[in-house]
């Protein structure tokens, strides 16, 4: 699984900024979530950032199949 945050605030033209702001996650923390240098995400933290964007997991998730 791969975390597509910096794609999905890009398409709906959300700033990182305001992300941290709404959800109250720390700045590294949304910015190891947006550059995808996290080897995990804990669901209350992708259940704030799923309420504060209104979309669900399946909107910031993208599964990457084994090769």
């Amino acid at each position: 699984m791969k975390l597509i945050l910096k794609k999905y605030l890009k398409e709906k033209d959300i700033s990182v900024y305001w992300l941290m702001k709404e959800t109250g996650i720390s700045q590294k923390g949304i910015y190891d979530l947006v550059n995808n240098k996290t080897d995990g995400i804990k669901f209350d933290t992708l259940g704030k950032i799923c309420s504060a964007l209104n979309c669900t997991p399946n909107d910031l998730l993208e599964h990457l199949p084994k090769k």
